[in-house]
């Protein structure tokens, strides 16, 4: 049920007023504070007056109004927002207090806000109630909190997407058409006429290719979709003392990794984050691989073949000596996406780039030709610039079982009755419904809802 008064996973019945503060809790400029339900209003007249003498009962709804709050053991002047149902985030009657940012003084004001009639929100019961009032789709929600934990623009971007319905609209498509296939195939087995059965399976064979088109579609950006969620994994491979550690610093723009010209000087993983063109990339500086008794050596070496083979780009780097033990680490990097780089261009004087870029990682040369090889690299057939892009494994395992689903349904198509066809594309039509929530049980509700913060 969406709306009204319901009871869902114990908690206590949409419509009674909760609140929460919406902002971190440490010391800034404002703090906002939130109550929302049904005698949201009521608590808020209870606590604040306006310069002119009007409770928020009073107020122009959707205006910032400055007054005073009376929070029992102290008054704090801050603005009053009302937003009136169904106009509000969560779709019931709303307000916000913008207070000064004092960690205490905001706690107060929550305090005066509970002993006056609301009750302490629990994590996300402010957006489930968005979605329980028809405010934002199962996937709308998601998106709101893949953009809330970003750590690049690109997470943001996809994250965006979801927010503003792309995944829900196309899913909600989809349904609509399977529910007009069945409304079709209803009405051939009322009137079992065989020249509307043969149009109504024609029908069905088209409707069903076109709905697995479009997901299989989808289901292509997965790929995309895990580069922006975890990043790109790159390892910097190579000898020991070729300038390993002094490439990761100068990627990173920090002194991360220690440099000497000890050769073996990074004996473990040394790890940072960088963007390129909005895209997470997590570089991994490996230790030195080459035969050694130095057991922690030995150790790190062995580290570093696995991050290796977990990578998906591997930045093998060289310097001007020739070596055996490089046609070695070629040996590890068969099948891998290789970007080759030669260090230590400063003191030969040869910055070319082709194959192999020539750079230096102490005066910065040709850094720039690097990050743009590793973009390229890391995105070749890829978009990961804009439109949707699946990041969730929820959807995409959604997606996938809706495809299952009509494939079966197309094979009964070419020998089953017709009203056995309904079977699957029922089911298909289920699965697709997880996506926006129209059809999904109160655990994936529970477990989406679950992860967000406290006032949100």
């Amino acid at each position: 049920m969406l709306g009204g008064y319901i009871i869902i996973g114990g908690m206590e019945k949409i419509g009674d007023t909760i609140a929460c503060i919406s902002t971190p809790l440490v010391g800034g400029a404002i703090s906002i504070v939130r109550v929302s339900g049904n005698d949201a209003v009521k608590v808020a007249d209870k606590v604040f007056l306006s310069k002119k003498g009007e409770r928020p009962s009073a107020l122009r709804p959707r205006m910032l109004t400055l007054g005073e709050f009376d929070a029992g053991e102290f008054k704090e002047q801050c603005l009053c927002v009302v937003f009136k149902a169904p106009f509000s985030y969560t779709g019931e009657d709303m307000v916000e207090f913008q207070c000064h940012g004092g960690v205490m003084l905001t706690k107060g004001v929550l305090s005066a806000l509970l002993k006056n009639g609301a009750r302490m929100a629990t994590a996300g019961e402010f957006s489930r109630r968005a979605f329980l009032n028809g405010k934002m789709s199962l996937s709308d929600a998601e998106g709101m909190m893949d953009m809330i934990g970003a750590e690049s623009e690109a997470e943001i971007r996809a994250g965006y997407s979801l927010l503003t319905g792309q995944l829900s609209k196309k899913a909600s498509s989809m349904q609509k058409r399977l529910v007009d296939l069945l409304s079709d195939i209803e009405v051939s087995l009322d009137y079992p006429e065989e020249d509307i059965e043969q149009v109504t399976r024609a029908k069905a064979k088209e409707t069903l290719i076109e709905i697995k088109s479009e997901i299989e579609k989808q289901l292509d950006s997965r790929e995309a979709g895990r580069l922006i969620k975890e990043g790109v994994s790159v390892a910097i491979l190579g000898r020991p003392n070729v300038g390993k550690s002094s490439l990761l610093n100068a990627l990173l723009k920090d002194e991360r990794a220690i440099v000497t010209e000890v050769a073996g000087t990074t004996r473990d993983i040394i790890e940072g984050t960088m963007s390129i063109k909005g895209l997470k990339f997590n570089l991994f500086d490996t230790a030195g691989i080459r035969e050694t008794e130095d057991k922690v050596e030995k150790i790190g070496v062995e580290r570093a073949k696995k991050v290796i083979e977990g990578a998906d780009i591997v930045v093998f780097v060289k310097d001007d000596v020739a070596s055996d033990e490089d046609k070695k680490l070629e040996e590890l990097i068969k099948g891998k996406k290789v970007i080759y780089v030669k260090n230590k261009a400063d003191k030969t004087g040869d910055y070319s780039v082709g194959e192999s870029i020539n750079l230096s990682a102490v005066s910065g040369v040709n850094i720039d030709a690097l990050t743009e090889r590793l973009f390229a690299l890391a995105t070749e057939g890829k978009s990961v610039g804009g439109g949707l892009i699946l990041t969730s494994e929820r959807h995409i395992d959604a997606l996938r079982r809706a495809k299952s689903h009509l494939e079966d349904a197309l094979s009964s198509l070419e020998s089953m009755p017709i009203d056995i066809v309904t079977i699957d594309i029922n089911l298909a039509y289920q699965v697709l419904g997880e996506i926006t929530g129209n059809t999904s049980s109160e655990e994936i509700i529970d477990a989406i809802f679950s992860k967000f913060c406290l006032g949100k």
